[in-house]
């Protein structure tokens, strides 16, 4: 079969870039190793930890704050066996919807493991055994990532887990010691500390969330630490070993003094790495970088080799889905003639703990070493009525804008719903806004979304009304 595009992997970089080459008229086919379209996000990642983080919240809600909202229910206990089921039951929701939109959108879907012969021709090795062969004018390689494994610690996927196995657990741990403070760590760890289990993170750097700016890293350290999680920072880790039913950890902390923790679960959670296996790169001249093993791309995703391209954790950049789908996009509708754009300074970061996290464009840090003269306006969760109202006081909202021009130069959220109103600050920056036109812009009361006024009218002369 030949085909004008083929994209090698379905998660949301891979699907969303399908679904544009075929509105824009490509003849389309995808390729998934799995049986499941939709890549992690969709069937280990993403959609599957937030439906455990939302069941969480409900359960750590009945437990200590339904009494006070005036609702008693007695004695309340968590049924992790159906907590579980309803989270499968939300993947599957989630990866039949990717299959419809791939017969909607009259792509061709091929079911096991592409790699090149050359560079216009993929074999498709299928589970039973058998190869069929296709061809492409242009291909793009969007197969993501898996989690990254410490050289020093074996995963044996029932003790010593990655985040695939923390989404599948058959009990509730007593302590679950978890190497890494980042997000898929952080959002996991808070799932089971509500359910009860005592967790401890031990994080090499000196914060959580280190690449996000200071104050969320402080103020998320606080909010976890309420639901009793603790938080070895400065630390490194130097081993596990798993004895019988306990895992022991070693690390050695500020000092250079060597510690052990023993716990009963082991979550590893140092980031990701790109997943390149099998593709067969070396037979079309496609060299990786060493660090990282990313695929190395130009200004319009593609290769070295003309007519192939790669998106999403297979090339440098963070990784998340929603930069993958607007990659997928952007090839897309280059190939297609078009003339897309990517400002990847105003892609958002979010992590779905609660309180939420959520940031966009510079840190203050960041400003601070390039030397940029800046302005702070900041304000916080306890002072909306909308979060007293909800009981949901923890956190607050940054803005960061140019001392001269006033331009929104960052924007840093922790609070309640903060993953959804940080599109109004990509919105503001996107279109270059000033700290001055949100305080102008009227806001709904009484919403959360008002704090990100309030934080413009602090950054604004001081000029904040509720504070």
């Amino acid at each position: 079969m030949q085909y004008d595009a083929v994209i090698i992997g379905s998660g949301p970089g891979g699907y969303v870039a399908a679904i544009r080459c075929a509105q824009l008229g490509l003849k389309t086919a995808i390729i998934e190793k799995y049986n499941t379209l939709g890549g992690t996000c969709l069937n280990v990642g993403c959609i599957p930890s937030k439906a455990l983080l939302d069941s969480s919240e409900h359960y750590y809600n009945a437990q200590h704050t339904f009494k006070t909202h005036g609702i008693d229910l007695g004695s309340v206990k968590v049924n992790l066996k159906q907590m579980i089921a309803r989270k499968d039951v939300v993947v599957k929701e989630n990866t039949s919807g990717i299959t419809y939109l791939m017969i909607k959108n009259k792509i061709t879907v091929y079911e096991g493991l592409g790699s090149f012969v050359d560079k216009n021709t993929i074999k498709v090795s299928k589970a039973e055994g058998t190869n069929e062969t296709i061809t492409a004018k242009n291909i793009i390689i969007a197969t993501g990532s898996k989690p990254t494994e410490l050289p020093f610690i074996k995963t044996d996927g029932k003790r010593i887990i990655t985040s695939t196995e923390a989404l599948n657990l058959t009990e509730i741990p007593k302590h679950m010691i978890l190497i890494g403070g980042g997000v898929i760590g952080l959002e996991l760890g808070s799932v089971y500390a509500r359910l009860g289990a005592k967790v401890t993170v031990i994080e090499f750097m000196d914060s959580i969330i280190s690449t996000m700016d200071k104050t969320l890293s402080k103020e998320l350290q606080k909010s976890l630490s309420k639901l009793g999680m603790e938080f070895l920072l400065s630390h490194k880790v130097t081993g596990a070993i798993v004895k019988g039913n306990k895992v022991s950890v070693t690390a050695d902390n500020p000092k250079g003094e060597k510690i052990t923790l023993e716990g009963d679960y082991c979550l590893v959670a140092v980031g990701r790495i790109a997943y390149t296996e099998g593709l067969g790169l070396e037979n079309i001249g496609i060299q990786l970088e060493e660090r990282g093993k990313k695929i190395p791309v130009d200004e319009h995703f593609e290769t070295s080799v003309k007519g192939i391209y790669a998106i999403g954790d297979v090339i440098k950049g963070a990784m998340l889905a929603h930069k993958a789908e607007d990659e997928g996009t952007f090839v897309a509708e280059t190939i297609a003639g078009q003339k897309p754009h990517i400002n990847y300074n105003l892609i958002p970061g979010v992590v779905y703990t609660w309180p939420e996290v959520a940031s966009v464009g510079y840190t203050e840090e960041q400003l601070k070493e390039q030397g940029v003269k800046y302005k702070v306006g900041s304000f916080p969760f306890k002072a909306s009525g909308r979060a007293r109202a909800s009981m949901d006081t923890d956190g607050l909202i940054k803005v960061l804008a140019d001392a001269e021009t006033d331009e929104i130069l960052g924007v840093h959220m922790i609070g309640p719903r903060v993953a959804d109103i940080i599109a109004e600050a990509v919105v503001a920056m996107e279109f270059r806004a000033s700290a001055e036109d949100i305080a102008r812009i009227s806001h709904a009361h009484p919403t959360y979304t008002e704090a990100f006024r309030e934080a413009s009218l602090a950054a604004t002369d001081n000029r904040a009304i509720h504070i």
